[in-house]
């Protein structure tokens, strides 16, 4: 029998909860990685280090990740396998730059015996923090001899809680197996658990060993799946070739700066919305992604001078868009007026050795 003290269940129906503001995702890289826990998993000397170094130090700089934004704040980045000297001498290859706000820290505790503490610590005293890695998981966790599933499942839960309750993103790099598989994320080292427990799973794997050509499989809760195709620079820098993501049309952002190009502002349903931005669905944005998409770009938009509000009216998802310089909107600084061919040259610059064309303000490049 069930003791009587026991809370019922606190449920929402359907109805309500759509009606409920859309609270935008917190992403540290603009659709690519959000607030929680994600794991980057690639073979032995791949490059994931030097991918995470460059990560930690480009978001600490608030610089673009492959063309999309970041959130400036402190990051953290646990070099466990490497040696202060080691990670200096990274540094003076991957950048000119490194500001005080990217931290790294050679020694830590383990999980369950000091190293949640360690972070939580570090987190009070830098309240700005976007990012936190671990490199390696391995690293962080003890000699367990019981389930192995558990084990993983716990540990993972214990860096997740951290990342949710402090908003944050924490990457924790590992390892992938050597056995082949169709799908390449059952490569990553450790029991289903580990997938399970995360937000989102990047793996890193090389068209062939020392090749410099590889690419970054992406999957998760809050992300499509994606792959983007990179190649490693004579300065060790994981440069973007080709992104699965960015349509012939382009991207959101891009297409809503030339949509609100003459116009104040736009008010419509997602049904409607689509059908103007998108008519003949070459960019992919159809009623049940417009709304996620938006939300997703909401830091980029502002910057382009377009600022989104998701609600409902009337039992209707409604979109509504503004452009900043001609209204006053609430905490939206001053923007200079860009003119679409402008917008999109800033936020989708041409690789090197390209030159935008003229048909780039109405078919966005294709990186």
């Amino acid at each position: 029998m069930y003791k009587s003290n026991i809370q019922p269940l606190n449920t929402i129906d359907g109805e309500t909860l759509m009606s409920i503001p859309v609270e935008p995702l917190n992403f540290v890289v603009d659709s690519l990685i959000s607030q929680g826990l994600h794991i980057l998993a690639g073979a032995p000397k791949v490059g994931k280090s030097w991918l995470a170094l460059w990560l930690a130090t480009t978001i600490a700089k608030g610089e673009s990740v492959w063309n999309l934004q970041t959130k400036q704040g402190t990051t953290l980045y646990l070099c466990l396998e490497d040696s202060t000297r080691r990670i200096q001498n990274r540094l003076f290859s991957i950048t000119d730059e490194v500001p005080s706000s990217v931290r790294f820290c050679t020694e830590s505790n383990i999980l369950e015996k000091g190293l949640e503490q360690q972070l939580t610590q570090f987190l009070k005293e830098y309240p700005d923090t976007v990012l936190i890695i671990i490199d390696t998981l391995q690293k962080v966790r003890g000699a367990k001899n019981d389930n192995a599933y558990a084990n993983d499942y716990r540990d993972l839960s214990l860096l997740k809680r951290i990342a949710d309750q402090h908003g944050i993103a924490m990457l924790l790099v590992h390892h992938l197996r050597k056995e082949g598989d169709e799908d390449v994320f059952n490569r990553i080292s450790g029991t289903t658990a580990i997938s399970g427990a995360v937000d989102s799973s990047f793996t890193l794997v090389e068209d062939k060993r020392g090749s410099g050509h590889a690419k970054l499989s992406c999957i998760g809760r809050d992300i499509e799946y994606r792959e983007i195709e990179l190649e490693r620079n004579e300065d060790n820098v994981w440069q973007l070739i080709c992104d699965s993501k960015v349509t012939p049309g382009g991207s959101i952002p891009a297409a809503i700066s030339v949509f609100m190009s003459n116009r104040t502002e736009y008010i419509g349903t997602p049904t409607e919305f689509a059908e103007e931005i998108d008519p003949d669905g070459t960019l992919g944005i159809t009623p049940k992604k417009a709304a996620r998409l938006i939300s997703e770009s909401l830091v980029t938009l502002r910057q382009i001078g377009v600022t989104a509000c998701l609600r409902r009216s009337n039992g209707k998802r409604i979109i509504e868009l503004h452009r900043a310089e001609s209204v006053d909107t609430p905490g939206v600084d001053p923007i200079d007026p860009c003119e679409p061919q402008e917008t999109i040259c800033r936020l989708f610059p041409p690789l090197p050795g390209k030159h935008p064309t003229s048909e780039s303000a109405t078919s966005f490049r294709r990186v």
